[in-house]
């Protein structure tokens, strides 16, 4: 569905840059459930994802994801996947394909995934 009134406007994909979209609905609501309880740090995860998706500036938070979470398949693609660390329970899991510059946001929460418990 097209954007209209009173929707927000996520910003436009930066020349050379990863375009940053979900590759789920559940996906999008954690990320809606993100902005509405840790906005300044998913701004913070959001600016980290687009500006290099595979180099890390805070390795705390940011890193790929190891054994069965390492590589995720997406419209077909199998791509690396990674993670950010939103907050102390919140998560970001991200695929990355850098043919296509796409970053896929697979998981996003405000609470640890349970997959990796």
């Amino acid at each position: 569905m097209p954007a209209g009134r009173n929707d927000r406007a996520a910003p436009p994909r930066r020349a050379g840059g990863y375009e940053i979209r979900f590759a789920s609905k559940d996906a999008a609501d954690g990320w809606e459930e993100l902005a509405r309880v840790a906005s300044n740090a998913l701004r913070t995860a959001w600016e980290a994802i687009d500006s290099n998706p595979l180099t890390p500036t805070s390795v705390d938070r940011h890193h790929r994801l190891k054994a069965g979470y390492a590589t995720v398949t997406v419209k077909g693609r199998t791509l690396e996947q990674w993670q950010y660390e939103v907050t102390a329970g919140g998560r970001i899991w991200f695929g990355v394909d850098r043919e296509e510059k796409v970053v896929w946001i697979t998981y996003a929460s405000t609470r640890h995934p349970k997959a990796t418990d």
